[in-house]
């Protein structure tokens, strides 16, 4: 009854339906992990965000990479902004879309060691070759406060190092690279995004706070190919039932062919 199973057409079938079930419940695995990720991320960021700022200096070093558990941790400094090495981030959003630059200032602490700092968001302009104005920052001596932020690298930004850009424009934020342009000198490992002092005129716009609330559609699209995976073997098998139903009920149907004449 089910010898039709060995035609080339069920082979083919059935060795499409047994690769697509391990591959869907391999699916759903990636998506939990993500969920799960997700879900430490927030609470890592807000109990980053919930704890009092500490000085920049217990979490990072020359040359150091910021510690997960330390993401967005609130952080203060004190020293004095270097405009003069300043630079921008290009193709960077802000909360309305609109590209621009983030705005990286050198912050010399009060040791000679120097701090990366993310002022915020400026508009792009309309010649993206030159260097925008940038309103200047807090003069003289000055304490900030910001949260705590890792290097940025191409694996983990999905951003492109491109080389050979204008005059004073980056694509990624890293200490290494900003202890390059300035000549050798220690830079923290990491960066800071600033929440104050706030700018004057409210340019550069600061950034916002992460959002840490929402986990994502990932659980419910883990859920999901784990249910076409259960559904794979079923569908077959429904399939196969009504192939072997029709070509019995086929076999019991009187042949359609005039019969012969007599003499």
């Amino acid at each position: 009854m089910y010898r039709f199973l060995l035609s080339r057409q069920w082979v083919i079938l059935t060795l499409v339906a047994l690769a697509l079930i391990p591959t869907m419940i391999e699916l759903g695995f990636w998506q939990l992990h993500r969920h799960e990720h997700r879900v430490a991320l927030n609470k890592v960021i807000a109990d980053s965000l919930a704890a009092k700022p500490v000085p920049a200096e217990s979490l990072t070093s020359p040359g150091a990479t910021v510690a997960h558990r330390d993401l967005y941790r609130r952080v203060t400094a004190r020293g004095t902004f270097d405009t003069t090495h300043e630079v921008v981030v290009r193709r960077r959003t802000n909360a309305d879309g609109e590209v621009g630059y983030h705005v990286l200032t050198p912050f010399v602490l009060d040791d000679g060691k120097v701090l990366t700092v993310n002022r915020g968001w400026v508009p792009a302009g309309t010649a993206q070759t030159s260097f925008p104005r940038i309103p200047a920052p807090v003069p003289g001596e000055v304490t900030i406060t910001g949260r705590l932020m890792p290097d940025e690298t191409t694996a983990g930004s999905g951003i492109k190092n491109v080389r050979g850009l204008p005059d004073r424009q980056v694509m990624l934020i890293d200490s290494g690279q900003e202890a390059e342009l300035l000549g050798g000198r220690q830079v923290l490992g990491g960066y800071v995004e600033l929440t104050s002092p706030a700018p004057k005129g409210g340019s550069p716009e600061l950034l916002p706070d992460p959002e840490h609330g929402d986990i994502g559609p990932h659980l419910a699209y883990a859920i999901q190919w784990w249910l076409f995976s259960a559904g794979v073997p079923v569908g077959w098998a429904v399939l196969a039932r009504r192939e072997a139903r029709d070509r019995a009920a086929a076999a019991k149907r009187p042949s359609q062919e005039p019969a012969p004449a007599t003499a």
